[in-house]
């Protein structure tokens, strides 16, 4: 074949491809990457981690300190973690990973037990950091964390840390997950599926969203937002030839189709999503945000609303930051009650970790 021959192939083998890509990659190129001045997920992803990196250890908005580190600062670190390394922040990273040492050095017992979902998601804050430099210290921590969560599963064989909540469904995703992608053992992305799926069949509503519990009958943001970042990262590394990928791409697609019914015009979903007249939260906005964004990159999203949906998102969540980098209308740590006014009266805050991981998330998606 000659050059003039070769050449004329693949401009044509690249023709097709771009004729097959250009809906996606023209939606993506006008929604993801032509942001209004100041409000670029590199910038404003800097400010949320800038923020955190400088931040004491908190505790829920209590003015004490934590007993030990809590869940909503272990996914903000995993968070900003992430994003240094995709805004390739090397400064940021190593400060990052100095904090880590720090604690590990210096205050050993603020180290959670694996005893309960919310303590063992620590774990993925150690992975992240193996991911990136590669030092078994972090691993041999983060692993072990991982395998204590499965110790005398269930006959089923889901952890006995299952509790069918459905936070637990980014909870115990993300710790598995982690594990899979430090180390390649199919057998974490199997605990992570597994588990997601027994969710999947037993808290899906048929409108796609998911109660808070099984005798919670209330559509709450953040739990919702829980569930769709877990299967987004889920999804993220589970095998395409996995027995469960089919199951929870359904579940997935269901939950994106029904969330495009409840985004409010100013990009915000609402504290009770299917009430309207409850207040713009900013956590359960940044989650789902994260995990449209999550989706149209990797193709699983493909009409042009979910690109928009989730610039929309993006937008509405810098809306309501402030200079400093912190976010508003954040609901305030939150059990479960089978009260209606329980969930329209909680306090928003603002800075909340509950909602500046997830901007961070979205940040970094947005840079993957």
């Amino acid at each position: 074949m000659s050059k003039t021959t070769a050449h004329a192939a693949l401009t044509f083998v690249l023709l097709v491809g771009i004729a097959i890509l250009s809906p996606s990659c023209r939606a993506q190129k006008k929604e993801f990457t032509k942001w209004p001045s100041g409000s670029s997920p590199k910038e404003i992803g800097k400010r949320a981690a800038e923020r955190f990196v400088a931040g004491p250890h908190t505790n829920f908005g209590r003015s004490t300190p934590p007993a030990h580190i809590t869940y909503p600062e272990d996914v903000t670190w995993y968070g900003a973690l992430a994003f240094a390394e995709l805004s390739a922040n090397k400064d940021l990273a190593a400060r990052l990973v100095s904090r880590f040492d720090s604690l590990l050095a210096n205050e050993p017992t603020l180290v959670p037990q694996p005893v309960n979902v919310d303590s063992t998601v620590f774990a993925s804050v150690p992975l992240e950091i193996y991911i990136q430099t590669k030092q078994e210290k972090y691993l041999d921590l983060g692993r072990e964390l991982a395998d204590k969560q499965w110790e005398d599963p269930l006959p089923d064989g889901l952890s006995k840390q299952s509790r069918f909540w459905i936070d637990d469904m980014y909870m115990l995703t993300i710790v598995q997950v982690q594990a899979y992608r430090a180390t390649g053992d199919a057998k974490y992305i199997d605990r992570a599926a597994l588990e997601m799926s027994a969710y999947l069949d037993k808290l899906q509503q048929p409108n796609g969203l998911f109660y808070h519990a099984p005798d919670v009958p209330f559509f709450w943001g953040r739990g919702n937002g829980w569930v769709a970042a877990g299967m987004a990262e889920l999804l993220r590394s589970l095998p395409a030839n996995h027995p469960q990928r089919a199951r929870i791409m359904e579940g997935y697609r269901n939950m994106m189709q029904s969330l495009l019914k409840f985004q409010g015009k100013d990009g915000m979903w609402r504290q009770l999503l299917d009430h309207p007249e409850s207040w713009p939260e900013s956590s359960c906005t940044a989650m789902f945000t994260f995990a449209m964004i999550t989706g149209v990159k990797n193709g699983w999203l493909t009409d042009k609303n979910y690109a928009h949906a989730a610039r929309k998102g993006w937008l509405g969540l810098v809306s309501n930051l402030t200079p400093e980098g912190d976010l508003r209308n954040v609901c305030e740590g939150t059990n479960k009650k089978n009260d209606i006014n329980y969930y329209l009266n909680r306090g928003r805050n603002t800075g909340d970790l509950h909602g500046q991981a997830p901007l961070l998330w979205c940040a970094s998606a947005l840079l993957r």
